[in-house]
């Protein structure tokens, strides 16, 4: 059984006009799995991570993780945005404990966790800085040791690096993919680069122009850990070709 399974997924934002958002989308993610999803702007990509993370309801379909159905928020998932979203008046350890702070961890505890994690994500020394004072790059690292020190199942990332100068973009790739060999978490991840997600990924899910569906799922077979010389692979070559074609073909479709 899937750990995630998206069952014919409709998500409609009602108003003056009424807007689908997702339409018939289906998926199927496994454990331990980095997926990402790739499409053009509007296409569903963000609220698909909404609707996992339970923060945006569905108007049909089914979603289900580990066979429960999704009923709002829980500590099994957490979201890193892409924009940092981090408290300016709280210094960088105590933004990355702040979740554990809100679910009563106590404070020696809490503190032992956010240093852990600050290590973890190569900020240790920063730990009294506040967001102010840190680089895009840096504030970015806080956002995914926030996520990771609560030690959820899931990890949303919704173009967490899209900010970022490629140099710093491609740093942070590294990075994550080290982080996620050693704490082998479920990431379904968002990026509008075919690069980055050919890198990234076991599996590239190509979405549709809104109203957004699987149009297809590409697995990646390159080797882990991942690194420089895999970017410049023939076979990196013929899945970015592969990916640009289909989604050059939709937009065309769409002129």
């Amino acid at each position: 059984m899937p750990y995630i399974e998206v069952r014919r997924l409709n998500v409609t934002f009602r108003g003056s006009k009424n807007t689908v958002a997702l339409d018939d989308f289906s998926l199927d993610i496994e454990k331990h799995k980095f997926i990402s999803i790739i499409g053009p702007s509007g296409c569903g990509k963000t609220t698909f991570l909404r609707v996992l993370a339970g923060l945006t309801g569905l108007s049909s379909g089914e979603v289900f993780i580990d066979g429960k159905a999704i009923t709002g928020p829980g500590p099994d998932r957490a979201v890193v945005f892409q924009e940092h979203v981090l408290m300016p008046w709280l210094s960088a350890l105590r933004n990355v404990g702040f979740g554990l702070e809100v679910s009563g961890v106590p404070r020696a505890e809490r503190r032992r966790k956010a240093e852990e994690f600050m290590r973890l994500v190569g900020l240790d020394g920063f730990e009294s800085y506040y967001p102010h004072e840190l680089s895009g790059g840096m504030r970015q690292r806080v956002g995914l040791a926030r996520a990771l020190v609560v030690d959820p199942e899931i990890l949303l990332m919704d173009e967490p690096f899209g900010s970022l100068d490629a140099q710093t973009r491609e740093s942070m790739q590294d990075e994550l993919l080290n982080i996620w060999g050693l704490q082998r978490k479920t990431v379904v991840f968002s990026t509008h680069s075919i690069e980055e997600a050919i890198y990234m990924s076991d599996r590239v899910v190509i979405m549709t122009p809104r109203p957004g569906r699987a149009k297809e799922v590409i697995n990646v077979n390159l080797s882990r850990p991942r690194e420089y010389s895999h970017r410049v692979s023939s076979e990196f070559r013929d899945l970015r070709l592969h990916v640009w074609e289909k989604l050059s073909n939709q937009a065309s479709a769409h002129l």
